[in-house]
Order: structure tokens, then C-alpha cells, then sequence
């Protein structure tokens, strides 16, 4: 426990100290898509019985938690190796799954950081209301975590910053971008409605977005199980590259 509290307040400050950058801009950037489309289409566009920017809001949130969670893991470990601290951290008798989990709980930690950021700053433009928060809670934290989990794997598997930056670029933006975030897909061919189903951060976005309006395109509890399933999946193989040493030990 002590190696994981370690590690896990080592990875909780390497976030903070940068506050301005690693929380504050993804803010920003979400307060600057909400303000364009939200301006846009606000007064044309309504989805599940409310306005466009109130459909937006929650959307835009779980895109920041997914993003941010997946930054911080991968990040950290693709630093670490280039820089050679990584083995600082192999060396002491930390086991494999304490390494997992507080790689997996700081990138949580920044994403629902950067969650509330952002619906706090919403505030001003929409009224939400939560009608089940739970809901709420469990989709961020599975999210988070399995974004945070992937971000390991992408982190292990890099060896410089432009193979990380494709992994983001090819696989995590295309995932979260079109997941529903902006749309509901519904509004969708039905070719497109059916391929949207293979994506699994569809049944993040979703399974949120019910926890504010009580209405979505697919029932919580199969959304829920759909993501629980996918993180135990990115679960086992990050655990199973963490107990090989994969790109890890030389």
C-alpha cells in the first residue's frame, strides 16, 4: 500500500502542478465547442425534447473525462520512458496491480476533475437538471477508468511521441468524437446508427447523458454493462503487459 500511495500521489501532483494546462485548457476548449454550436444551432436544433445546448452540455463533459483520463496515464508513461525514470518506478518491490491502480486512479482523478470544471463553467449557459445521479457517477467513473487503462496500453506501446500522438489521432478522437457527442444517432442513416453501436464510448455518452434527462437511445443498464464489460477487457491485457514488462524492461 505504501508503494501505491506513492505512486498514486506522485501521478496526482504531476497533474497539479501543470493545473493551468492539464485542467484549465481542456475547459477552455470545451466552453469554445459549446459556445459555437451551441449559438448555432440552439434555436433549431432540439433532441430528446430539450434545447440543443442543454443536449450538449453533458455530451461535452464525459468527452473531457474520457480525453483527459487517457492524456494523464499515457502521458506519464510515455515521459517516463523517454526521460529513463521509468525505472525508478520498476525498481522498487511495487506489484504490478498497486502500478495499474494508481496509474488508472490519477488519470480518474484529472478526468472528473476536468468534468466538473467544465459543467461548472456551463452553468451560466443552460439549466441542468440531474434526475439520476448515480447513473451520472458510474458511467464517468467506468469511463474514466477504462480511458485511463487504454491510456496505459497506448503508453507502454509507444516508444516516442509520435506513435502516441497517432494512437490519439486514429483510434481515442475518432471514438469520442463520434460517440454522440454532438448528435443523437438517431438523426443518423441507419447504416450509421448501427456501426455507432460497435463504438463503446456511444454507451458512455449515453448512459450519462440519462442521468440528466432521464430519456436515451439505449437502456442504462445494457449501456452500463456494455462499458463494464470493455473496461475489464482493457483491464486484463494492460495488467497482463504490466506483469510481462513490455516495453517496460529492458
Amino acid at each position: 500500500m505504501i508503494g501505491f500511495s506513492t505512486l498514486f500521489y506522485k501521478e496526482l501532483l504531476r497533474f497539479w502542478k501543470v493545473a493551468f494546462q492539464t485542467v484549465g485548457a481542456p475547459v477552455l476548449t470545451a466552453l469554445l465547442y459549446l459556445m459555437i454550436f451551441g449559438h448555432v444551432l440552439d434555436e433549431h436544433v432540439q433532441v430528446h425534447g430539450v434545447g440543443y445546448t442543454t443536449f450538449l452540455v453533458p455530451g461535452l463533459v464525459m468527452m473531457q473525462v474520457l480525453q483527459n483520463a487517457f492524456a494523464n496515464s499515457s502521458s506519464s508513461l510515455i515521459q517516463a520512458k523517454i526521460t529513463g525514470s521509468i525505472v525508478f518506478v520498476l525498481l522498487p518491490p511495487i506489484p504490478y496491480s498497486a502500478f495499474f491502480a494508481a496509474y488508472v486512479l490519477a488519470a480518474v482523478a484529472r478526468g472528473l476533475m476536468v468534468g466538473a470544471g467544465v459543467l461548472l463553467a456551463t452553468v451560466w449557459f443552460t439549466h441542468l437538471q440531474v434526475v439520476a445521479p448515480l447513473w451520472i457517477v458510474a458511467f464517468a467513473l467506468c469511463g474514466g477508468a477504462m480511458f485511463g487503462a487504454l491510456g496505459m496500453i497506448a503508453g507502454i506501446w509507444s516508444e516516442k511521441f509520435d506513435q502516441l500522438a497517432a494512437f490519439q489521432n486514429f483510434l481515442i478522437m475518432p471514438l469520442t468524437m463520434l460517440s454522440g457527442v454532438f448528435y443523437s444517432i438517431y438523426s443518423l442513416p441507419t447504416f450509421w446508427q448501427r456501426l455507432s453501436h460497435y463504438n463503446p464510448v456511444f454507451y458512455m455518452i449515453d448512459g450519462f447523458r440519462y442521468g440528466f434527462f432521464g430519456v436515451s437511445d439505449v437502456a442504462p443498464e445494457i449501456s452500463l454493462a456494455v462499458v463494464f464489460a470493455c473496461f475489464a477487457g482493457v483491464s486484463l491485457l494492460t495488467l497482463n503487459l504490466l506483469k510481462r514488462g513490455w516495453k517496460l524492461r529492458a
